[in-house]
């Protein structure tokens, strides 16, 4: 087979089991030049995860990286030369990473709360901008974010990446493009999963860092539903607690605040409705979708449980009845790209903001975007902590947001 008929983003991968060829040998495993160097932000997980992606998909190249944390530098360092034999720089200052003549784009991979400075920073740049999600914990926040973008003549991209998982983006396909279902009235999504995981100073189990959970973590699912409701929130309601996870943890003094399970329903606009149901302290990773319509339904699930047990991870059902014909399938991206983040949704996010650097459209989550499924979040957890019914436009009167 040659190596013109296989993918060469997916086989360029020059990591360590390759490094005894030189780079002038290499036919099948030789690497394309990069289109674009970015620089990172942040290096904490997350960052890590884009830098090996990043390297790894090969359009950008990591040209260097900031972070106030010396061994999150050092860490950084020390992953970059197991992917790669290429060398990168560590900037002194914010200003400095954004500005670099040399930088086509700025990861922004900080935590949740730092992220309206340092774009601040950046988009003085005029640089291509991707931003990891939420983009922002405030409502205030993630709307001054928006303003900023209208007047942007860069890519601005959020990091809103499950709408590329591989059951989503299939069942994107399903509903949005080939109407399976007809026209979508019910949308539920569940997620059950493992704790929140260790961060530098722990920022993640505390709401004023994070936004709260429903902001920090289940903006990924709020933008799926505004995704196939194609309508804007209009009504929250949502119920949750800190019933099991971190109830006696303590960081520099401040007890954890931050939910672990809830239920939410949105109401939309055209009158879809929509439901949540987040669960933190299972023993595994379970997420399945279902979107129904007048005409069908779509199943999607993904689950991860650590057992020794055969069972399949991914799943989607496509169900019409007596409308049209019905499926069923195992959605799925070679184990390279399973392996590399996020089950592939961050190559194929890397993909984007590469292909929109170079002037292409993508279906990538956009600022406005970004702004709604953080809306749907801050008023979930409003709504917890109020235990009333969220009116979405006296919430955002409230913060002084005329849309």
């Amino acid at each position: 087979m040659s190596r013109e008929k296989i993918d060469g983003q997916l086989f360029s991968y020059t990591g360590p089991a390759f490094h005894y060829i030189n780079e002038e040998e290499r036919h099948f495993f030789a690497k394309e030049p990069a289109q674009f160097r970015v620089n990172l932000i942040g290096c904490g997980m997350i960052g890590m995860e884009h830098m090996r992606v990043a390297t790894r998909v090969g359009r950008s190249a990591i040209h260097g990286v900031f972070d106030l944390n010396e061994r999150s530098v050092k860490v950084a360092k020390e992953e970059f030369a197991k992917i790669t034999d290429e060398d990168f720089k560590v900037y002194d200052t914010l200003e400095a990473a954004c500005n670099d003549p040399e930088v086509d784009g700025i990861l922004i991979c900080t935590p949740n709360f730092t992220h309206l400075d340092v774009l601040k920073v950046a988009i003085k740049s005029g640089k291509h901008i991707f931003m990891e999600k939420p983009m922002a914990t405030k409502l205030e926040d993630a709307y001054e974010i928006t303003k900023m973008a209208k007047e942007y003549g860069a890519v601005l991209q959020i990091g809103l990446q499950y709408r590329y998982k591989s059951i989503y983006s299939e069942a994107i396909h399903e509903v949005l493009e080939r109407k399976a279902v007809g026209e979508v009235k019910m949308i539920n999504i569940m997620e059950h999963r493992i704790p929140f995981l260790d961060k530098v100073n722990q920022w993640n189990k505390f709401s004023k860092f994070s936004g709260g959970t429903l902001v920090e973590k289940c903006c990924h699912y709020f933008d799926l539903m505004n995704l196939f409701a194609q309508s804007r929130p209009v009504r929250v309601y949502a119920n949750g607690s800190q019933s099991t996870n971190f109830r006696d943890f303590e960081f520099k003094g401040e007890k954890s605040d931050i939910l672990d399970s809830a239920f939410v329903t949105v109401e939309y606009e055209n009158g879809v409705r929509a439901g949540f149901n987040l669960c933190m302290f299972a023993p595994m990773f379970h997420e399945e979708l279902l979107v129904c319509g007048d005409e069908g339904r779509v199943k999607a699930a993904e689950i991860e449980d650590f057992s020794e047990n055969a069972r399949l991870r991914t799943e989607m059902e496509v169900f019409c009845g007596q409308n049209r014909p019905s499926k069923t399938s195992q959605p799925s991206y070679p184990k390279l790209i399973e392996a590399s983040g996020h089950n592939g949704a961050t190559w194929f996010e890397h993909i984007a903001f590469a292909d929109q650097m170079a002037g292409k459209q993508t279906n990538s989550a956009t600022v406005e975007e970004g702004f709604w499924s953080v809306v749907v979040g801050c008023a979930a957890e409003e709504s917890v902590k109020t235990g009333k019914i969220i009116e979405v436009a006296e919430l955002l009167k409230s913060k002084g947001i005329d849309l």
